[in-house]
């Protein structure tokens, strides 16, 4: 009987050592479900630029990106002069360096001047330190030659990830994509760019030109006149845009303000 006792209790001891470690190998995963679920939802959330703002106030923004030719870029100043209207250049490194009189000139003006990256890659093909030498290099050419940092960052072809705006947000930029695409770059006519971009007016529209589009400068006045006689303000994209206490919708890319409108 003693010896019955004996296994009885060691088959118990064994038993109970049994059923703690199915319990921790068991429960201790759901503890950190938590968690996990957190990093699953963080590694899943699509990051997307603003396209436009969702804002009551008829503004909207122009944006001209410079990444080849110059020989359109004195018209297009002179007629931006003419409206007294101030837009955004995004500016490549190469373009930079092969044209700095106009980066001056551009600056100079009073237009905003956004990162394009030095050579125009497709930035998803590169690595996290290869997209900040991409952005670094043409913002050090940038500030030395305006005394100004850029603080707007659009993605060459507008491509984009989440890795290419989370680093674009470490080095302190907003990445800008557009609602409106004038289209210009294929060479469309005067009247097919007004067209495309006058029927497509929108509060917080911020709208894709070229520098060196064959038509741009041809364009440019009507849609000017257009924008300004139903009301619009043309603005630089940093007066368009909130700079805190937004969200930007994943789906439709409308930067969307967390207070009252108004307050930027």
């Amino acid at each position: 009987m003693f010896v019955t006792v004996i296994v009885n209790r060691r088959r118990f001891i064994y038993l109970l050592l049994l059923g703690l470690v199915l319990a921790l190998l068991i429960f201790t995963p759901l503890l950190k479900l938590p968690q996990r679920l957190h990093e699953v939802i963080a590694q899943s959330r699509r990051l997307v630029p603003i396209y436009y703002v969702d804002t009551p106030e008829k503004k909207v923004a122009f944006s001209f990106d410079a990444s080849w030719g110059a020989e359109r870029t004195k018209r297009i100043l002179d007629i931006l002069d003419q409206f007294s209207i101030k837009t955004t250049f995004f500016l490549t490194g190469f373009w930079v360096e092969e044209y700095p009189d106009y980066v001056k000139l551009i600056a100079e003006r009073g237009h905003e001047i956004g990162n394009h990256t030095y050579s125009h890659p497709h930035l998803g093909n590169l690595t996290e330190e290869l997209i900040k030498e991409e952005l670094l290099k043409v913002e050090q050419m940038i500030e030395q030659l305006t005394g100004q940092r850029p603080t707007l960052f659009r993605a060459p072809f507008g491509e984009y990830n989440n890795q290419i705006i989370t680093v674009s947000e470490q080095l302190g930029y907003k990445t800008i994509q557009w609602s409106i695409d004038s289209l210009d770059w294929q060479n469309l006519t005067r009247d097919e760019i007004v067209q495309r971009v006058n029927h497509r007016a929108h509060k917080g529209a911020i709208i894709l030109f070229h520098n060196n589009g064959l038509y741009t400068a041809d364009a440019l006045p009507e849609i000017i006149n257009y924008y300004q006689r139903h009301g619009y303000q043309v603005v630089p994209i940093s007066k368009l845009i909130y700079h805190q206490d937004f969200t930007i919708d994943p789906h439709s890319g409308a930067q969307i303000p967390d207070r009252k409108p108004g307050q930027r």
